[in-house]
């Protein structure tokens, strides 16, 4: 590196500087900004300033020039970092991540904001690594760009960083690129542009945050995803993401910005043709969501855009049927801006029903269902009822404008669906390509500060400081603690800890964030106002916490208004005002049932939520901050299983001057990304490290023997002359040494790098990439002729192994006839020796095939051995069981044959209500009132309780409860303490009816003629069978007292109530919640839940 760079462009590592300080770094980074030198090394960290020009530092020829070099053969470039990360996914089969941060942008063609410094020459570089290392061919490894792009745009109100957060997502697999695909990767950036971009100040893009569209199996071609909060690794794809910190711009935006080109490309670019066939007219200013940004200039022009879009969509597959669908669904989203509502009494009422019409035909839904998802809220009562509750104007104003975020949000995830599945490459084979590895790129700017920062602001400004925690954790403390753990000489170097400002916004119970959910789920009228107080109250004595209550003399918040959160990178001032609703930011079902409903295909795909029936019960939906956080830490902890990489970026001044250079911007920068202490970090530590046994499996071969002292000898075979031994000669193919340590240390002082490293307790640590480089280079000139030295004698081996095969199938052969019979007793025996201890004392036991002279031996044996089992089982049934193993078999010689499921395959605990799992919160009154009982009459035992529901010779259904003893049945009222309302003697039932279908029902015949019809409910679970049990229990009970107890199967029951015969069915239906008795034509139907 030094030879290729004189002294007048300064260090090309920071770690060679002669002083660390603060004045040196920027002295260095100033002299390399004016020379040209926008990117310097901390290690393997690089370090990029923003030019303000175009360089001449990309394109094929710059990346041939960095291909398989080491950091240190050129000058600092991301083509370089590109090529290590790649190689070391590549050695040591091992997922990387490039995490790319900072504060600059730079424009290139069309007007359009590319981070050309960052995101966009890895992009460019690593998949051209892969296909020239992989000769063209399809490889195993695959590069995923997970990428939060940071795109600047100044602003006079702006403090500290500026930015906004912009994902995209690109999955390559080196070689897998084929013909057929070029032109559709050429034709996705117009497309995700469109959809994900909005205009903003001063005619820069803008790049929403998005949801996460993870790669698929198999993907093989750039695959353009929705979110860069969550990364996943391929073959592990959940459902996209939510993320709604982009909706909002949707409806307003900031002065001077505009909406989603989409739209305006729509209005301006399409013919008038489609614009009549959509109800749209020309002018954007006619429609509330693009009022504010018609006067604003395009990014290009607009109606060459769409033609760009247009010939994108078909190029990459899309259907004309697709393509009108999207069309029509960004005609839907402007037309809902313009639907106004009015008061009519109480409620509120579309102002203008034309445009309920347009919406109808656009979204080919049924108008009377559009209009009463805009105007009214179906909400699910108890017992299956449902209410229609109608908006005020403002109900239905919020209402409108959720369902118009929504509808956008899941168009873009349904078009980069689209994508992905169109470009999606196949019949990838781990066997033939090898272990599948994954690169990971994270491009995310740094933070927002306006003078009026919101929800939005806060978000964001918190992925920062989780982002920036995790380069604590794997650059500065992980690497301190590894050295001290290791025994390497160290001085503890000071650097500063965010954990407490990230611990402020997700703690649970405690942080910010928990803290609005609980305001958003609160009963009652919770203000953005009472939110800050309780803020106030709990936060109010965290260091970086503070508001206009706590310090009174701060005049530069609100009262009842303004919090302000110490960051890492600087003070950041938040207003509370729609921090609920945006943290709530809910879309009633309604809406999801009416597009699910639409004849439109497309538009129905998005909206699967909506199938659910509106009596299902759901869990509340998380809220955004949840969603966020959620996200958030899963990104964390995705980057954290991955060997890292930075970037590191610095805006040298706000003017966007090639030529300035300010010192204090960069002085804020260098400290807060903490690279003053990332180089100390660095000179004091070393660039690679590695266990020794992994050391030596990769440059010695092979671990040492079980047994040091005696090293068992390479087989002839495998001896190599001495000019081939891996690497070093003591170490390869078995070191004899006495520890790996030692045989790690001979390695390399053959080698002459014992100057250049350093022994920990378990690991090797190398100072410089050279020593490295060297030993690989050695290894990859030997890899191909050990190759053929182990296929050869694999070659020879598997000969011999084939040999052996053969020899023992014709001894196998020729012993077989001969020893058939003792082979099956030996297995007999060997199979069944052990049954005793088994639990089902060998029922799955499988008997082997007999000899045909030995069949009916075993026949008489299977019978012998199932008398045996039999005696077993009913051995070892404890005293206590026998009652219910009784009852059991007295329920099945009632039932079997007659009812499907009777509930023999559980235990039977008889007495339900004095269970508390089963009748919580009554298990107490309960077993008060069977004390009382017992006392009174003197029972025995409890035979049987649970709830059930009854019904009385008034048609009158009412949940009761049953008590059977050993001497009573007993009606009780579990809403009175489980009153006794009727007393039957239990020699007065003189038999049971029950049903042969699922139905819980029960009747009790009784002399008096005077039936009991009960269903058994409330059991848990709630699919539980205990007909079964009650007649087994009843029927036991008979036998024990010499009594004779009917059981009946019919599903038409004849009982009789006062002397007044009735008949009862059941009948099932799919809509009932629980069982419930009406009236019939000849007596009553119970009602059973069911398909």
């Amino acid at each position: 590196m030094a030879e290729l760079e004189g002294p007048e462009f300064g260090k090309a590592d920071f770690v060679l500087l002669d002083e660390v300080t603060m004045e040196q770094f920027l002295e260095n980074l100033r002299r390399r900004f004016s020379q040209g030198r926008i990117y310097t090394y901390i290690g393997e960290v690089v370090v990029a300033v923003n030019p303000y020009r175009t360089l001449e530092l990309y394109g094929p020829p710059a990346v041939e020039r960095y291909r398989g070099r080491e950091l240190y053969e050129r000058p600092p470039h991301l083509f370089a970092l590109a090529d290590a990360a790649y190689k070391a996914m590549k050695r040591r089969a091992k997922d990387t991540c490039i995490v790319i941060s900072g504060r600059w942008t730079v424009a290139v063609g069309g007007g359009c904001v590319w981070g050309t410094l960052g995101w966009a020459p890895l992009a460019q570089s690593l998949p051209s690594f892969a296909r020239r290392e992989r000769g063209g061919q399809d490889g195993g490894q695959q590069i995923h760009h997970a990428v939060h792009r940071r795109h600047h745009q100044p602003h006079p109100t702006r403090r500290g960083g500026e930015g906004e957060e912009r994902a995209a997502e690109v999955q390559l697999r080196p070689g897998s690129l084929r013909q057929r695909q070029d032109q559709p990767q050429r034709q996705l950036q117009p497309l995700r542009q469109v959809h994900g971009h909005q205009l903003r100040l001063q005619g820069r893009p803008h790049r929403r945050p998005h949801p996460q569209l993870p790669p698929g199996e198999g993907a093989g071609v750039p695959r353009v995803g929705t979110a860069g909060w969550v990364l996943c690794p391929r073959g592990h794809c959940p459902a996209p993401t939510h993320c709604a910190l982009f909706q909002s711009r949707i409806l307003q935006q900031q002065p001077g910005e505009r909406n989603f080109h989409a739209f305006y490309q729509l209005l301006l670019g399409a013919p008038a043709a489609l614009l009549a066939s959509l109800h749209l007219c020309r002018d954007p200013g006619a429609y509330r969501y693009t009022r504010e940004g018609a006067q604003g200039s395009a990014c290009g022009d607009d109606a060459d855009g769409y033609r760009a879009v247009e010939e994108a969509m078909a190029v990459i597959g899309f259907s004309p049927e697709e393509m009108g669908s999207v069309r029509r669904i960004l005609a839907t989203i402007l037309h809902l801006g313009n639907v106004g509502f009015v008061a009519e009494g109480e409620t509120a009422a579309v102002e203008d029903a034309a445009q309920l019409s347009a919406l109808a035909e656009l979204t080919a839904t049924a108008p009377g269902s559009l209009r009463q998802a805009l105007l009214t809220r179906t909400v699910a009562a108890g017992g299956g009822e449902l209410i229609e509750k109608g908006h005020s104007p403002k109900e239905a104003a919020y209402a409108r404008d959720a369902c118009a975020k929504a509808i956008y949000e899941r168009l873009f995830c349904w078009i980069v669906g689209r994508i992905n599945a169109s470009i999606a490459a196949h019949d990838y084979d781990v066997r033939l390509h090898g272990k599948s590895t994954v690169i990971g790129v994270l491009d995310i700017y740094g933070f927002e500060i306006f003078d009026t920062n919101s929800f939005e602001q806060f978000c964001i400004n918190y992925c920062n400081e989780k982002l920036q925690q995790l380069f604590i954790e794997l650059i500065l403390r992980q690497e301190q603690a590894e050295y001290q753990r290791e025994g390497i000489a160290w001085q503890s170097i000071e650097y500063f800890s965010n954990e407490p400002i990230v611990e402020l916004v997700e703690q649970p119970h405690r942080g910010i964030l928990a803290l609005l959910d609980e305001a958003c789920l609160a009963a009652g009228t919770v203000t953005d106002s009472l939110f800050l107080a309780s803020m106030d109250t709990r936060l109010g004595r965290h260091p970086h916490y503070t508001s206009r209550k706590l310090c009174p003399t701060d005049k530069t918040m609100e009262f009842n208004r303004d919090f302000r959160i110490k960051h890492y990178a600087g003070d950041v001032t938040y207003s509370v005002e729609g921090f609920l609703d945006k943290n709530k930011d809910t879309l009633f079902q309604d809406f999801k049932r009416l597009f699910y409903n639409s004849a439109d295909a497309v538009l129905r795909a998005m909206w699967p939520d909506g199938e659910q029936s509106i009596t299902e019960v759901t869990k509340r939906p998380l809220t955004t901050g949840t969603l966020f956080k959620n996200s958030m830490v899963a990104l964390v902890e995705n980057l954290a299983s991955k060997e890292p990489y930075y970037v590191r970026c610095i805006k040298p001044n706000d003017q966007k001057s090639p030529t300035l250079f300010d010192e204090e911007r960069c002085r804020h920068q260098v400290s807060y990304l903490g690279l003053l202490e990332n180089v100390r970090v660095r000179r004091a530590g070393f660039a690679y490290r590695q266990p020794y046994h992994r050391f030596l499996l990769r440059y010695g071969l092979r671990p040492p023997s079980r047994d040091p002292r005696q090293p068992p000898p390479a087989p002839p075979h495998l001896a190599l002359p001495p000019r081939y031994k891996m690497t070093c000669e003591y170490t390869w193919p078995n070191h004899l040494m006495a520890t790996d340590r030692e045989a790690t240390q001979a390695l390399l002082e053959q080698h002459g790098f014992q100057d250049d490293v350093a022994y920990g307790h378990t690991k090797v640590f190398i100072r410089t990439p050279r020593t490295l480089f060297c030993l690989e280079q050695e290894r990859a000139q030997l890899i191909p002729i050990i190759v053929l030295l182990l296929q050869k004698a694999w070659r020879g081996a598997l000969a011999r192994r084939r040999c052996r095969y053969l020899r023992a199938a014709y001894t196998i052969m020729a012993y077989y006839k001969r020893h058939k019979v003792k082979a099956y007793l030996r297995e007999l025996l060997r199979r069944f020796q052990a049954v005793r201890t088994l639990p089902d004392f060998g029922k799955s036991v499988v008997w082997p095939e007999p000899p045909a002279v030995l069949a009916r031996f075993q026949d008489a044996s299977q019978r012998l051995f199932c008398r045996w089992r039999a005696r077993q089982i009913v051995k070892n049934i404890p005293p206590s069981e026998m009652g219910q193993i009784r009852a059991k078999v007295a329920a099945m010689e009632a039932l079997e044959g007659l009812r499907k499921d009777w509930g023999c395959q559980r235990s039977w605990a008889r007495d339900y209500l004095s269970s508390p799992r089963e009748n919580p919160g009554q298990a107490l009154p309960f077993a008060r009132r069977l004390q009382t009982l017992k006392d009174k009459v003197h029972f025995g035992s409890v035979l049987f309780s649970c709830h059930v529901r009854k019904i009385n010779r008034f048609s009158k259904s009412r949940d009761r409860a049953i008590l059977v003893t050993d001497q009573h049945l007993y009606k009780l009222d579990p809403r009175k303490q489980y009153r006794v309302m009727r007393a039957l003697p239990l020699s007065t039932v003189t038999g049971l009816s029950v049903t042969s279908c699922q139905a819980q029902l029960v009747v009790f015949h009784t002399q008096s003629q005077d039936d009991l019809a009960v269903c058994l409910h409330k059991m848990q679970p709630a699919e539980d069978n205990r007909v079964g049990e009650l007649v087994g229990v009843l029927l036991e009970h008979c036998r024990a007292t010499k009594r004779e107890l009917q059981v009946r199967v019919s599903d038409c029951i004849q009982l009789s109530l006062r002397g007044r015969r009735r008949l009862l069915t059941v009948e099932t239906r799919p809509g009932a919640v629980t069982p419930d008795f009406g009236k019939s034509r000849d007596g009553f139907v119970l009602y059973w839940p069911g398909r």
